[in-house]
């Protein structure tokens, strides 16, 4: 998959009415936007308009009944989702503790410095 179609994920995701979406299938598995705006501070039309994204993004898939269509999680990319999001916290985890051994050594030629100084 192609970096545009991560930022499209990743833009998807950063909103938290989004997030809440994806929430709720999670747990509750499909759902209609009427359904969904029920449980949102939000409008029905608004709660569209999230969805149309979270489609674009391939997080969820309608499924026409009747006159309605009722979203599911696709799971999958769901999936590949917190995947990326639990390498990038590993990537900044390492990052940290690369910077705090570098102010700890800094730190500590300070210290020694001053106690030979």
């Amino acid at each position: 998959m192609t970096g545009t179609f991560d930022d499209e994920l990743w833009s998807a995701i950063g909103d938290p009415t989004r997030r809440r979406m994806l929430d709720i299938l999670l747990a509750d598995g499909p759902a209609t936007a009427t359904t969904l705006s029920t449980r949102l501070p939000v409008t029905r039309q608004a709660v569209a308009k999230h969805l149309a994204v979270l489609d674009r993004a391939g997080l969820v898939h309608p499924n026409t009944a009747g006159r309605e269509k009722h979203y599911r999680l696709d799971e999958a990319q769901f999936e590949r989702a917190v995947a990326q999001l639990a390498a990038v916290g590993a990537s900044w985890d390492r990052r940290l503790q690369r910077i705090k051994k570098l102010a700890e050594a800094i730190e500590k030629a300070k210290k020694e410095k001053n106690d030979n100084g």
